[in-house]
């Protein structure tokens, strides 16, 4: 049986076509993945996100990438619950990125937030990633 991380896949594709200097990327749709792509945005390491049509009329993301002085806005970004090892920690317990600079992206029951919501709110959850 083979296990598909798609949201793995997602933030890889979002780390290359920053790294080659694309304006934009696009990923097929889903909750999970708008909900991550608008906290990106949110905390400024995209400029923006919209639904999008592919070739064959199945929903997309399409992704316009932020630049700073030539330089992809996202300097790292890793996932952090994998299908192998899922990561779960409560409010307390969410690292913080950079001391604070970076965001830690997490499923929780009021849907897909960041660190700082999550901490304020009391929710604790599934790490998915983070980003700096």
């Amino acid at each position: 049986m083979s296990v598909h991380d798609t949201i793995g896949d997602f933030i890889t594709v979002i780390r290359n076509a920053g790294q080659a200097g694309k304006s934009s990327c696009t990923y097929p749709h889903s909750n999970l993945r708008a909900g991550i792509v608008s906290i990106l945005k949110e905390r400024g390491f995209v400029l923006d996100c919209s639904e999008a049509k592919s070739d064959k009329g199945h929903k997309c993301l399409e992704v316009q990438l932020k630049y700073v002085d030539g330089e992809h806005a996202i300097r790292g970004i890793n996932r952090i619950s994998t299908p192998g090892r899922r990561s779960y920690c409560g409010y307390r317990d969410i690292p913080r990125v950079l001391g604070g600079l970076g965001v830690s992206i997490l499923s929780t029951p009021q849907g897909v937030v960041d660190d700082k919501t999550a901490r304020k709110n009391k929710l604790g959850g599934e790490l998915l990633c983070s980003v700096w």
